[in-house]
């Protein structure tokens, strides 16, 4: 196999466009991808008919318009090529008005009020600047999903117009510093994707896993990742293969996955990709969950994309890494050599620095789910749900030299002005990296770390490009206005620097000295998403949304209703099955491995008057008391249950499930997972962590 002959190989992107369409459409195409051009008609006509000749001969029968509703994960509705012909025969035909626009019933998506049941009208829009691509010999059209009156249905839309938002600002920022020839900014992101692999046979014996996609119970081995003997070790050949089919695949569809390693956890393993721009590395991050879950079942494996599938062991992430750069290539994050280069630098990452201190709100609320809510706790494998930044000692120093008028060189400090004295040329590893971060600086991107390993990256890299836009909005219209640049440039990174800088944190965020540090800053601890997501409705982050035309206050009520439905629907649901699995599986096979000891203990006891029945005794005692909290604490789920799922408003409900009802499942697994530990294996019903974690040999 040869990966240049394969890659791209399912994709129709510029190569194809430039053999297959005439040279005046294919110009048209390439405007409309990398200027926003409108196609035309007629033009429309001929690429439709180029793309339907290439799908079919690379095996395609079907296409579909592919959209990322506010599900998470992705939609596709499969139409065929065929027509009728006048001799009773079909022919292939495909127009430039199903490739652009197409029209998938929306009544059953969540639209949190954006439309009633019966407003069944939805549509998608091509995203020309995503390619065209074949899955399951189904053409797949990357596109946007609106509504009949325009509303935004999708993750797509307002990710698209947050990057047009930074395009905006970014430029104005460029024409200040003389770059009057750059024509884009440009966001880019690389998706770190973390996840299990587990046995299929021992998935397909664990309800918790089939319904909710983590156990809901379960002891913790005798070992789990103490050894640190599973991080980056040699990967298991069942592994490696599935690996390399995984590469196989993503690289037919054009997906650069360039890093496999094992992760943390037993079980556990990461996929890094080759970055790429924001809209475009969404998309494939969508195609890379999807495809890992349909390869692993292949190889007779299950793989987990829940951020939290077991309790001692490691969750699962998906680290954005995020930057900004010119059509010309050039890494706004990037230090330059010259005084203007590092102003220039030192004026983007303020507003970084200030859109993150700015926004801590939404970033917490663009990674919150009830998934990930059990993984952001600040442990030994994700940050905590406190926003803070990670810049390394040798940035924050510089920081701390403009702040105060001083002079930096890395030795010693003198007077500082930015634009005339330059920044020393430091290297992108300049200090060591920080795990335990949010959002951490590694030279020229920042590496949101939040996001969970289950979700889209539509949602985080929306709220940062759109922060960080009105930040440089606001150093736009001060700068635009200046009649001493540099002296204005000087104090206005001065005053963004002191005012911002308690975002600022360097040490180690898993520690509890932490959260007393951060409330003393004044900064946000949101745990849980009935916590963050109230923030959404706030007066400034809806004029922010609103300002840059990304979304509207109609669209980010929806969101609001649609987090807080979903958080309640996922919780409801574990409850149930818990609740089921103690009642039909759990208590009933405890209760019988009771009654063998008591048939034991009557039995020794009449056998031989006098015996040591101690242990007999005991352990029964021991399980019948496990066995009456349990049942009490099952019978109190099920009420905890009922009373939140009657609960109308949104919010109280979503609150009631993190009170009452997470609570109550928390008694109920404390008191089953005991029993595991003392109930003979033969009669517990279901395969233990141990049993799981270690299933792939």
């Amino acid at each position: 196999m040869y990966i240049t002959e394969i890659f791209g190989k399912m994709v129709f992107n510029e190569t194809v466009m430039q053999q297959r369409l005439p040279g005046d459409v294919f110009q048209q195409i390439l405007s409309t991808m990398h200027g926003g051009a409108r196609l035309s008609r007629a033009a429309a006509d001929v690429v439709a008919s180029a793309m339907k000749d290439w799908a079919i001969e690379n095996g395609a029968t079907h296409f579909a318009h592919w959209f990322q509703p506010m599900t998470g994960i992705t939609a596709e509705k499969h139409d065929s090529f065929i027509a009728p012909a006048p001799d009773g025969k079909v022919i292939m035909e495909f127009t430039g008005k199903e490739l652009i626009c197409g029209e998938p019933d929306a009544s059953s998506f969540p639209s949190g009020g954006l439309r009633a049941t019966f407003e069944a009208r939805g549509y998608t829009a091509w995203d020309t600047t995503s390619y065209a691509f074949i899955k399951d010999n189904v053409l797949c059209i990357p596109t946007a999903f609106y509504s009949y009156g325009g509303e935004a249905l999708d993750l797509k839309t307002p990710l698209l117009k947050s990057m047009e938002a930074i395009n905006r600002q970014g430029l104005r920022i460029l024409k200040l510093f003389g770059h009057s020839n750059v024509k884009a900014v440009r966001t880019e992101v690389g998706a770190e994707q973390e996840y299990f692999l587990i046995d299929k046979s021992v998935f397909e014996k664990r309800i918790d896993l089939i319904y909710t996609g983590r156990t809901l119970c379960g002891a913790k081995p005798p070992k789990g990742q103490e050894l640190a003997d599973h991080y980056f070790g040699t990967i298991k050949p069942r592994v490696a293969a599935f690996m390399a089919e995984l590469d196989e695949e993503l690289w037919k569809l054009g997906i650069m996955a360039k890093t496999e390693h094992n992760e943390a956890a037993p079980g556990q393993h990461e996929l890094a990709p080759v970055y790429t721009t924001s809209n475009i590395a969404t998309d494939h991050n969508q195609l890379t969950m999807e495809i890992m879950q349909r390869v692993a079942r292949k190889h007779n494996m299950v793989c987990l994309l829940h951020e939290k599938p077991f309790d001692s062991v490691s969750g699962s992430g998906k680290h954005n890494n995020w930057s900004m750069s010119t059509d010309a290539g050039v890494n706004l994050l990037e230090p330059g050599e010259t005084p203007f280069e590092n102003a220039q630098f030192l004026l983007f990452l303020c507003a970084v620095i200030q859109a993150v201190d700015d926004y801590q709100d939404l970033l917490r609320i663009s990674v919150a789910s009830a998934s990930n809510d059990c993984r952001l706790c600040g442990r030994d494998e994700a940050p905590p749900a406190i926003i803070s930044m990670f810049v390394g000692q040798e940035i924050e120093e510089i920081l701390s030299a403009i702040e105060n008028n001083e002079q930096y060189d890395g030795k010693h400090r003198e007077e500082f002005k930015v634009g005339v004295h330059a920044l020393p040329k430091f290297p992108k590893d300049t200090t060591d990296r920080n795990r335990t971060s949010p959002i951490a600086f590694t030279g020229n991107k920042f590496e949101f770390r939040m996001p969970g390993s289950s979700a889209s990256i539509s949602e985080p890299n929306v709220v940062l490009n759109t922060a960080i836009a009105e930040s440089l909005r606001q150093y736009a219209e001060i700068l635009e206005k200046s009649s001493d640049f540099e002296n204005d440039l000087h104090s206005l990174i001065r005053s963004v620097i002191k005012k911002h800088r308690r975002i600022i944190f360097n040490g180690n965020n898993y520690g509890p000295e932490w959260l007393k540090e951060a409330e003393r800053r004044g900064l946000l601890n949101m745990a849980s998403t009935p916590d963050c997501v109230p923030a959404f409705l706030d007066e400034k982050n809806i004029q922010l949304f609103e300002s840059h035309g990304v979304l509207t206050e109609a669209e980010i009520r929806a969101r609001y209703e649609i987090k807080l439905n979903s958080y309640s629907t996922v919780v409801n649901i574990e409850a149930q099955t818990l609740y089921q699995m103690a009642r039909r599986d759990i208590l009933p096979a405890v209760s019988r491995f009771s009654g063998e000891i008591a048939d034991s203990l009557i039995a020794k006891k009449s056998a031989c008057e006098g015996t040591d029945c101690s242990y007999e005794e005991n352990l029964l005692k021991d399980v019948s008391k496990l066995l009456a909290a349990a049942t009490h604490s099952a019978d109190a789920l099920k009420i905890e249950q009922a009373r939140a799922k009657s609960i109308e408003d949104s919010l109280e409900r979503a609150r009631a499930c993190r009170d009452n009802v997470c609570t109550a499942m928390a008694v109920l697994r404390t008191a089953v997972d005991e029993l595991e530990t003392v109930v003979s294996s033969e009669y517990w019903p279901y395969p233990t962590y141990g049993e799981i974690l270690f299933s792939v040999s």
